[in-house]
């Protein structure tokens, strides 16, 4: 971790392919660990679907004694799946987890199934005690589905009241939203850290739909500027860093506890955003 003790993390999602999953282990891994980030973390698919590619993952980065947070979602497993998988990581020297909500499995029910984040935090403390740091999601731009603002901030005090330790946002580039959003959370009585998520821009079309879908917004201008450069993706590239370096400075000057960086599994461009910030 860096030495002004400002959380640094880098997230995963699990390869679908051997050459991937080898590519992440034998490459990625390394060149990232060396900026000494706090830790990782690694994705767990809707339902739990990848499950088991999941705990592989983490397993193979533990193993060279990297500190690494895998998601948990529960939407799809009983409570015996969820001690079952706890007891796994603990026994992996694993002490760091990030509790999701669950998407249940098309078709089935919801009956005695573990579903929201605060019912996760809490089941995990009651069978583990203290053993693992629980990191939960929060949304400065609100949950695409919540009733509203603060209905939304108070189900993200539910969760730290559940005994979560700290969250992570989803990505936003308003850095206006995140601190407003930071605000409102301490008037409500969060007092935890609450980490600053980024996705460095990379593929501008995928960037635009994974938004739509997650209710992140990209200002107008951001878009003007990329559009502005056609199929230039040398210079999309340059203002995609340019760009989301900016919101890093502004973010860590002005008080933000960390960031936890979208990776999408490549060193580029999160290691020249990371160096561009000099930390």
């Amino acid at each position: 971790m860096s030495d002004n003790k400002r959380s640094i993390s880098f997230e995963y999602f699990p390869p679908k392919t051997e050459a991937g999953r080898d590519k992440l282990l034998a490459e990625t891994t390394p060149a990232l660990q060396a900026l000494n980030p706090a830790f990782f973390s690694v994705t767990y698919g809707a339902g739990g679907s990848t499950r088991d590619n999941t705990r592989d993952i983490v397993a193979a980065i533990r193993a060279e004694g990297i500190n690494v947070a895998p998601h948990l979602s529960f939407g799809g497993d009983d409570e015996q799946a969820i001690l079952g998988l706890l007891e796994d990581y603990r026994e992996l020297g694993v002490n760091r987890l990030v509790a999701l909500r669950g998407d249940i499995p098309s078709g089935m029910g919801g009956g005695g199934q573990l579903v929201y984040a605060n019912e996760l935090v809490a089941f995990v403390r009651e069978h583990t005690g203290d053993h693992f740091h629980i990191e939960v999601a929060a949304y400065p731009e609100i949950h695409p589905q919540a009733e509203s603002y603060s209905r939304d901030i108070l189900h993200l005090k539910g969760k730290f009241d559940a005994g979560a330790d700290s969250a992570i946002t989803q990505y936003f580039y308003n850095v206006e939203a995140y601190f407003y959003f930071l605000d409102q959370c301490a008037a409500a009585g969060i007092d935890k850290p609450i980490h600053a998520g980024i996705m460095p821009i990379t593929n501008f079309q995928n960037l635009q739909r994974f938004s739509k879908n997650c209710g992140a917004e990209i200002p107008r201008w951001i878009c003007q500027r990329i559009e502005g450069y056609r199929d230039d993706q040398d210079s999309i590239r340059k203002f995609g860093v340019e760009v989301v370096t900016q919101l890093c400075q502004t973010l860590l000057e002005n008080g933000a506890p960390g960031i936890h960086f979208y990776t999408m599994n490549q060193v580029e461009p999160t290691r020249e955003i990371y160096n561009n910030l000099s930390l």
